[in-house]
């Protein structure tokens, strides 16, 4: 099977060169940095929501993927020279197929946990969609265009997939199942795979049963060392499991068992699934993630030491050779120091792109969103709402991005343009997930009125409950929530740019569906008509 992408026209260059093509943002992000400058870290290393990460190594530079879900574009490319300074360089998928299906929103379906490779002068990410199979992009260039997704293996359920090429040409790719699709859960199996990586060569074994003392074991990673196959699979639930690793002289098993890193005395809850890689100065390092609800899972660095052919991460304080998570710790040996560096999160939209950090909730139509470099903002036109929506789960045009540390501020300086000869459009600023909250203008005969909305249990079709906070002397206002501990967000606006006045109620945010919590912007319209309203966004900006 092979997906061809829609042809994209001139006219929406703006928003594909800009959302796919790589802007990138050389600022240090003023609300999470890692990086203490003095030779050492802290974790998490991105406190955002790159969930079930992975990382591999070429010559002196490192390169990450994640999950992305429904979200598009798909499969972040993260690059690193250090693994505790990162920056966001792409994304691997700027459509995610099969393409009708994602063009609605598919709330956590898309790409699961995938593994990103470096294999003969090109990199290979497998990724599974539990509804359809495993696929494969690969390129020459991480920051460069990938290729068209090839279907690796039809099937229900077949997930976390990780290639292994070995010595003697021959290769073989893991994987688990998803209950919910497949009808089993808890295994993982081993099937032959092409010299090309394209597609499944046989039904292959199951290799391992995590029934009895490992349940819910998937996410795997497969490697070889010194003789051996390893397999790395978290087990034991997302938030509440550990690191299991599986090692044999076979790719095919018998496999031995051995449980390298667990939450143990710490407040690093379910700490597991990742990658590892070898430094040239022959340190070992373990990437891996840690759920923390509507923050997302954030994403933790470990040293890692091998001993008797078993590799124990963390800090191993009773010597048992299961590690526990490190807070803080002396930067990865890479023999020399690289400057810091973060993912992007303010966007002051003045150039030809905006960031790489925003994503779709589905495959975007080409009139959703324009950058626009001679006015230094991005104009967003509205949407007509998806029939019988009665709140903002099934709408598509919802452009976000991910939170980047426990506490922060986010404000937006936004101008609204309806049409004059049409009410009820809108123009709003959200915090995204199962349950949410935004302000909005929205338009009406005698004029622009802000509003606040929540909706709680939005993905059962809840309504919305709205409260008109007032009408608007003109169409151009800031924007703002301040998010504190434990994910609590106060609303506030400001119609001058000095003086914010705050909503009544503040709201608790919770993840969306396998993610975590977003912040960002929409614009909609309930009517069909032939010339849509629009907003111009001056900027979007995080600070503390």
């Amino acid at each position: 099977m092979k997906f061809y992408k829609p042809l994209i026209s001139s006219l929406v260059l703006g928003l594909a060169t800009s959302l796919y093509a790589g802007a990138q943002n050389t600022e240090t992000s003023k609300v999470w940095v890692a990086d203490q400058g003095d030779g050492t870290y802290i974790n998490p290393i991105l406190h955002a929501d790159y969930s079930d990460p992975d990382v591999c190594r070429v010559g002196d530079d490192f390169y990450m993927t994640s999950s992305s879900f429904n979200a598009v574009p798909g499969l972040p490319i993260l690059h690193s020279k250090d693994l505790v300074n990162w920056e966001l360089i792409g994304h691997a998928l700027d459509r995610q197929p099969p393409f009708d299906h994602f063009d609605k929103p598919q709330h956590g379906d898309g790409v699961w946990a995938p593994a990103i490779r470096y294999h003969e002068g090109e990199f290979y990410i497998y990724w599974g969609d539990p509804d359809f199979g495993i696929y494969m992009v690969k390129t020459d260039d991480p920051a460069g265009e990938w290729e068209e997704p090839v279907l690796v293996e039809e099937g229900k359920g077949l997930i976390d997939p990780c290639p292994l090429w070995d010595e003697d040409g021959k290769a073989y790719l893991s994987h688990a199942f998803a209950g919910s699709r497949a009808g089993i859960k808890s295994v993982l199996v081993v099937k032959p795979l092409s010299a090309d990586g394209t597609k499944i060569l046989g039904p292959g074994k199951l290799v391992f049963d995590g029934h009895e003392d490992h349940p819910t074991v998937e996410g795997s990673k497969f490697y070889k060392r010194d003789g051996y196959y390893y397999i790395f699979a978290p087990a034991g639930g997302v938030s509440t499991g550990w690191q299991l690793i599986l090692r044999s002289k076979s790719p095919y098993g018998p496999y031995e068992e051995h449980v390298s890193l667990a939450q143990g005395e710490t407040d690093i809850n379910g700490p597991h699934q990742g990658g590892w890689v070898s430094l040239e100065s022959g340190e070992d390092w373990f990437i891996h993630f840690q759920d923390k609800e509507a923050y997302g899972r954030i994403v933790h660095l470990q040293p890692m030491v091998w001993e008797n052919g078993w590799p124990t991460m963390g800090v191993d304080p009773d010597g048992d050779g299961t590690g526990q998570p490190v807070m803080a710790y002396k930067k990865p040996d890479v023999d020399q120091r690289y400057p810091i560096a973060t993912p992007p999160d303010t966007d002051e939209f003045d150039g030809n792109e905006i960031g790489v950090q925003w994503q779709w909730h589905a495959n975007p139509e080409s009139t959703w969103a324009f950058a626009n470099p001679a006015k230094g903002k991005l104009r967003l036109y509205t949407e007509q709402m998806p029939e019988g929506a009665n709140n903002l789960w099934p709408v598509p045009n919802l452009l976000l991005q991910k939170w980047t540390a426990e506490e922060f501020t986010t404000t937006t300086k936004l101008t609204f343009h309806p049409n004059e000869d049409l009410t009820n459009e809108q123009v709003g600023f959200v915090v995204m997930g199962m349950s949410y909250a935004y302000l909005a203008l929205e338009s009406k005969e005698d004029g622009i009125y802000l509003k606040y909305v929540e909706c709680y249990d939005a993905e059962h079709s809840k309504p919305e409950k709205e409260t008109i906070i007032k009408k608007l002397e003109d169409n151009t206002i800031q924007l703002r929530v301040v998010v504190s501990k434990g994910a609590v967000c106060q609303f506030s606006y400001s119609e001058n740019g000095r003086r914010f006045k705050e909503i009544d109620d503040t709201f608790t945010a919770v993840p969306g569906k396998w993610i975590g919590a977003k912040v960002g912007l929409f614009a909609l319209r309930k009517d069909k008509i032939n010339d849509s309203g629009y907003a111009d966004v001056d900027w979007f900006r995080f600070t503390k």
